[in-house]
């Protein structure tokens, strides 16, 4: 079978690939057929694919095997042909239906990215890291400019964007200058004490935490916060960070109840309430990390920010990196979700107006949805480090049999979310969710 790595056209600033040069190379001195799909916009270049031996061609309709990172425009699905790419379909989200119909339609099989997990449901492959990455330089480069915008130019100012940079490590070098910088001479007295909030302890949260920790840094826990947010006297010469968890952000609404992880999983807002407003006054800057649904109380809701921002009041907190990026959900003034060319905006919390840039009465949201993609080539070799192994396998499959006997490797097998053309036993609740015209 021939594998084929499509190039993105969902969005201009969509960089990444699943499959760099080197793996693709690889593949195909193990006996694989691998070809790529020309593009102008990916962060690894035809001449690069070209000098691994990988053949460039323009389109990939001699493939059997296509793979690629966002969802694919219907119009461009072909008959009988295994994907492998984020689909965004396991929650039934309604933008992506057409999309699986069609798939269905075409006795196609797809293979979701994000359904490729161990035993115990934990993602074996992902841009969580990467999006804390760029999400966390995002955040402290808009932390720069709306100090610069409040009259107050800090030593952030010298930080850039994450898309701007070449690579990585032209972000972590202005950082190691920044950090020098704090070392010496301290924080701006606008700003001290500056404390960063992070909520969740995941893949997105220790990449968002890495970048911080090239700071000086000193580790408080929620209890010691208001202690050290409400010191002036303390060390300047330090950014505090702070972790919360959920044991952190809420408690269980009945007298006397005690926290218990698993019970909030399982009850959610049902029993527990939301306690994030006894920290929100302390922060300088707050990065969320974590999943969130309706079940789960929110964290900041329009209420709270409208009382942070009550006329009078002053609130320290500046920047909010919403890098989980829920609309309307845990972050409540998570409005929109932005793209890259125009990655902020302000939330105006007691008028409900929105204003692209860094002015405004209201936090700077940063809230961009492919935050990975700032940092494509990082982002992308670490994705395709994990992909390779299991495309041997995909390729070796005999498609001809029923997928009871399909041979793939179990954390693959699960991820088959559609097996030509029909919903495999694990997805089959997706049925509810189609047009009456694609159900069998």
């Amino acid at each position: 079978m021939k594998l084929g790595i499509r190039t993105e056209d969902k969005s201009q600033w969509e960089r990444r690939v699943p499959l760099v040069p080197a793996d693709a190379k690889a593949l195909k001195e193990a006996g694989m057929d691998v070809a790529v799909q020309t593009s102008h916009q990916r962060a690894f270049s035809d001449e690069e694919f070209d000098n691994a031996g990988v053949a460039v061609q323009e389109d990939l309709s001699d493939c059997n095997i296509i793979v690629g990172i966002k969802e694919i425009p219907k119009a461009k699905l072909e008959a009988g042909k295994v994907y492998l790419f984020f689909p965004h379909v396991i929650k039934g989200q309604p933008a992506n239906m057409p999309m699986l119909q069609r798939l269905m339609e075409l006795k196609a099989t797809l293979v979701d990215y994000e359904r490729i997990v161990d035993e115990k449901n934990r993602r074996l492959i992902f841009f969580g890291r990467h999006a804390g990455l760029a999400g966390m330089i995002n955040t402290l480069w808009s932390l720069g400019k709306r100090l610069e915008v409040e009259g107050a130019p800090s030593v952030f100012s010298r930080l850039k964007q994450a898309r701007t940079y070449a690579d990585l490590s032209g972000a972590k070098e202005d950082l190691e200058r920044i950090a020098a910088r704090i070392a010496a001479d301290g924080v701006p007295a606008a700003l001290h004490p500056l404390v960063v909030g992070f909520t969740g302890y995941g893949n997105v949260s220790q990449g968002a935490q890495e970048i911080l920790e090239i700071l000086p840094v000193e580790t408080v826990s929620p209890a010691e916060l208001k202690r050290v947010a409400q010191n002036p006297a303390g060390d300047a010469h330090r950014v505090y960070k702070v972790v919360f968890t959920e044991a952190d952000l809420v408690e269980p609404k009945a007298a006397g109840g005690t926290f218990d992880l698993q019970d909030y999983y399982l009850r959610g807002a049902g029993a527990y309430r939301g306690v994030f407003d006894r920290y929100a006054d302390d922060l300088s800057v707050l990065v969320n990390c974590v999943y969130w649904d309706e079940r789960y109380p929110r964290l900041l809701s329009l209420d709270q920010c409208r009382r942070l921002w009550a006329p009078g009041r002053s609130p320290k907190l500046k920047v909010i990196g919403d890098i989980s990026c829920d609309v309307g959900g845990s972050i409540e003034c998570t409005v929109k979700a932005t793209e890259p060319g125009s990655p902020v905006y302000v939330y105006e919390p007691l008028t409900g107006a929105v204003r692209d840039g860094f002015a405004g009465e209201g936090p700077v949201m940063m809230a961009v949805d492919i935050l990975p993609s700032e940092i494509p080539r990082e982002s992308s070799a670490d994705f395709s480090r994990v992909l390779k192994p299991l495309l041997p396998h995909l390729a070796a499959a005999d498609v001809s049999k029923p997928f009871a006997e399909l041979a793939l490797p179990p954390e693959l097998k699960r991820a088959v979310i559609v097996y030509k053309g029909e919903l495999t036993p694990d997805y089959a609740y997706l049925d509810s969710f189609l047009a009456p015209a694609a159900r069998p």
